[in-house]
C-alpha cells in the first residue's frame, strides 16, 4: 500500500505543478486538504481488506506532497520572489513541526486510549478546516507584497 501510495504521490505532484500554473492555488489546496480530510477520516471506518486500502491509498496518495506546488506558488505570490525562499523554509520548518507533533499526539492517544481513532478524526479534521481557511488568503494584497 505504501509503494501504491508513493505511485500515486508522484502522479498527484506532478499534475499539481501544472495545474498550479493554471489554475488559483487557494481552490487547488482547498481540494486537496480537503481530500485527505476525508481519506483520513474514512480510513479508521475501513474494514482494511485490499479494496478499501487501495481506496485509501489512491486518495491518500494523490494529495501527498501535491501541496507543494501551490503552497510555493502561493508564497511567492504573497510575499514576492526575492523573499519567496526564506519564508516557504520557515513554512517548511513548521510543516515538520507540526508534523512531529502530530506522530506524539497519535501516540498519546494510542497510550491514553488504546486507539489511535481519536488521531486520525483529529488530523482529519484539521485538514477539513485547512481547506477552509486556505479560501481565506486574500488575493487582493498580490501586487502590492511582490512590488514591495
Amino acid at each position: 500500500m505504501l509503494a501504491m501510495m508513493g505511485l500515486f504521490d508522484f502522479g498527484g505532484t506532478l499534475a499539481s505543478g501544472w495545474l498550479s500554473d493554471r489554475f488559483d492555488n487557494r481552490w487547488l489546496l482547498f481540494w486537496y486538504y480537503g481530500l485527505r480530510g476525508l481519506s483520513l477520516l474514512y480510513l479508521p471506518f475501513s474494514d482494511f481488506s485490499l479494496y478499501s486500502l487501495s481506496i485509501f491509498a489512491m486518495f491518500y496518495g494523490l494529495d501527498w506532497v501535491a501541496t507543494v506546488p501551490p503552497t510555493v506558488k502561493l508564497t511567492a505570490q504573497r510575499f514576492g520572489t526575492e523573499r519567496a525562499n526564506v519564508v516557504f523554509g520557515w513554512i517548511f520548518a513548521g510543516h515538520q513541526i507540526g508534523a512531529a507533533s502530530a506522530a506524539l499526539a497519535g501516540g498519546l492517544s494510542r497510550t491514553i486510549w488504546q486507539s489511535y481513532m481519536p488521531a486520525f478524526v483529529a488530523a482529519g479534521v484539521l485538514c477539513l478546516i485547512g481547506a477552509g481557511l486556505v479560501l481565506l488568503i486574500n488575493r487582493e494584497r498580490e501586487g502590492r507584497m511582490a512590488m514591495a
